[in-house]
């Protein structure tokens, strides 16, 4: 059984930086897909990147692409992180982060497919 646990939300002001931490325990498998979405109040759940658990992949949608960057951390092996500058009152929503296992494809922005979630964590960007 995978947990995951997302932290690292807060209150910044716009052209602030962030960064999330979803810290991964039980086993993962290197071709297995790890997503970060959000889903701001009274809106569906939107994909924001996606990265191979064993690296070489990644993907961003289009709002987040050059402002977030996704990696893992190799120098604390099961934690993965998004990294965000730029933020504006749009990137406000509670941030997720999930495992999809069935590998890179056109899955990877489909939340629905995933197979763990972590509970999530608030980012809210005000002035």
């Amino acid at each position: 059984q995978v947990q995951l646990i997302e932290s690292g939300g807060g209150l910044v002001q716009p052209g602030d930086s962030l960064r999330l931490s979803c810290s991964v325990s039980g086993r993962m498998f290197s071709r297995w897909v790890m997503g970060w979405f959000r889903q701001a109040p009274g809106k569906d759940r939107e994909y924001v990147a996606a990265m191979t658990w064993g690296g070489g992949d990644t993907d961003y949608a289009n709002s987040v692409k050059g402002r977030f960057t996704i990696a893992r951390d190799y120098a604390k092996e099961n934690t993965l992180w998004l990294q965000m500058h730029k933020l504006t009152t749009d990137d406000t929503a509670v941030y997720y982060c999930g495992a999809l296992k069935a590998g890179w494809g056109p899955s990877i922005e489909t939340g629905a497919r995933y197979d763990y979630w972590g509970q999530g964590t608030q980012v809210t960007v005000s002035s």
